[in-house]
């Protein structure tokens, strides 16, 4: 995410905790990097000179003279003016309406709107146990209509079906009138987009927005298009009274000048984010979490969020009771583990939110060799019979060679995965009897991916 900015401003983030004394020289040599640094990431012009200036006067003022630790301070400086710029917190969305609450969805073709509204669909559904129903008032895009169907369902969702051959605001009084019938709380309207801002496009959508007087009017924006998402923010917020962002493809934007600019911009406050094309793939957007990213500082309050989310609790309490009556680790425990680092996101989406200083560290780990190495891993135990994974100890030539075939890799991989485990049934052993800070010693001692594998601890 932002890797370009996220790399200038982290290396000035160092810089900064280092000084020992900030004067006025230094200070404006800093900003003048950080300006370069936002400027080469597509931030808008106007956002950049607000954004220094602001910085700059609270940088020379008695917070950061008078100091102990001025670089700390400036650094806290910079983050708080960042997260500042693209709004301050979280701005919720707003269902405080009588039901169906109606959300319009809008901007441009290709900004990612369908699979955002079906990933907010998601959202509703999951987080708030709401009763979602979508609809596509895009008659012009071919098959935009059967796409907000398949990922409708996948989000599990209610689809409301339309042609191509009805108008728009047909489409939206219909799905309207069966939401209200059917006691639907939200309504996610999906309209049509254009490859250009045209009078065409924005009058149906201001006659949309007539219509059906929705709670929120979202403007989704891809964050990979820098200036130009800027312009249609503008565009967007001059036709349509907008309550809400949604930034797209933040996963793959190289820049990140869209997620400092697109706010002040548009006056209208950043509400979600998408990090990842899948359909779970939404984060509610925190500004000071986002600030925190773009420096490199990390977000640990999403890893936490992620791995809570990703950890089945009733598993992971039957395996502490397990361990401590002291019945054996088995192979069907170690592919629990397996599958619990899986549910959470996997090793790459795990390390994105730790720190830079310490994924710098973990840079020679080839993540894609790890995350192969896992899945292989599964396939082993998965070729090995019930009896097999609750006696390891049968595993002997013949078996090793029929395991290894049903996996596809060679008995030297299977030997492998079978040492792994016998280290960590070692550890749980240790566990069992109270000995927990000596086991920690050791797992700090062990090498940390074991040639490319995973790591050697319990996830």
């Amino acid at each position: 995410m932002a890797s370009a900015l996220t790399d200038k401003l982290t290396r000035l983030v160092k810089e900064m905790r280092g000084q020992a004394r900030i004067t006025e020289s230094n200070v404006t040599d800093m900003l003048r990097e950080v300006r370069m640094a936002l400027l080469e990431a597509d931030v808008a012009l106007p956002v950049v000179r607000d954004f220094i200036a602001r910085v700059k006067e609270k940088a020379l003022g008695q917070e950061v003279l008078g100091s102990l630790k001025p670089g700390q301070t400036l650094v806290s400086i910079v983050n708080r003016e960042l997260a500042a710029t693209m709004g301050e917190g979280v701005a919720d969305i707003n269902l405080a309406a009588q039901p169906p609450a109606v959300i319009l969805m809008a901007g441009l073709q290709g900004a990612g709107k369908t699979t955002t509204t079906a990933k907010l669909a998601k959202h509703l559904i999951e987080k708030r146990k709401k009763k979602v129903l979508t609809v596509s008032g895009d008659v012009y895009r071919p098959a935009a209509i059967e796409q907000l169907k398949t990922v409708t369902k996948q989000a599990g969702a209610e689809w409301f079906p339309s042609t191509p051959d009805q108008k728009p605001l047909d489409i939206a009084h219909a799905a309207l009138d069966y939401a209200k019938k059917h006691y639907f709380d939200v309504l996610l309207v999906d309209t049509a987009g254009r490859l250009a801002i045209d009078e065409a496009l924005m009058k149906e959508i201001k006659d949309l927005h007539a219509a059906l007087n929705p709670v929120e009017t979202l403007f989704v924006v891809d964050a990979m298009q820098g200036q130009d998402a800027i312009n249609t923010a503008k565009a967007f917020k001059e036709a349509l009274p907008l309550t809400g962002i949604v930034l797209t493809k933040l996963d793959g934007d190289s820049r990140g000048g869209a997620a400092l600019s697109v706010r002040q911009i548009t006056g209208a406050p950043i509400k979600f984010a998408g990090v990842s094309e899948k359909l779970d793939g939404l984060e509610v957007f925190d500004a000071e979490r986002h600030a925190g990213r773009i420096l490199g500082m990390g977000d640990i309050v999403a890893l936490v969020e992620q791995v809570t989310a990703g950890v089945d609790m009733e598993a992971a309490q039957k395996l502490a009771a397990k361990v401590k009556s002291g019945d054996g680790f088995d192979l069907n425990d170690f592919l629990s583990q397996i599958q619990q680092m899986k549910q959470m996101g996997g090793l790459s989406s795990l390390m994105d939110k730790l720190p830079s200083q310490l994924t710098a560290k973990a840079g020679s780990i080839d993540m894609d060799k790890a995350e192969k190495d896992i899945k292989r891993k599964e396939g082993i135990i998965q070729s090995m019979t019930p009896l097999e994974r609750r006696k390891p100890e049968l595993i002997k030539a013949t078996r090793k060679k029929r395991i290894a075939n049903g996996a596809g890799v060679h008995v030297q991989e299977v030997n492998r995965l079978l040492k792994e485990f016998e280290q960590m049934q070692g550890m749980m052993k240790k566990m069992k009897g109270g000995g927990l800070m000596k086991m920690m010693k050791k797992m700090g001692g062990m090498k940390g991916m074991g040639g490319g594998g995973m790591p050697k601890m319990p996830f």
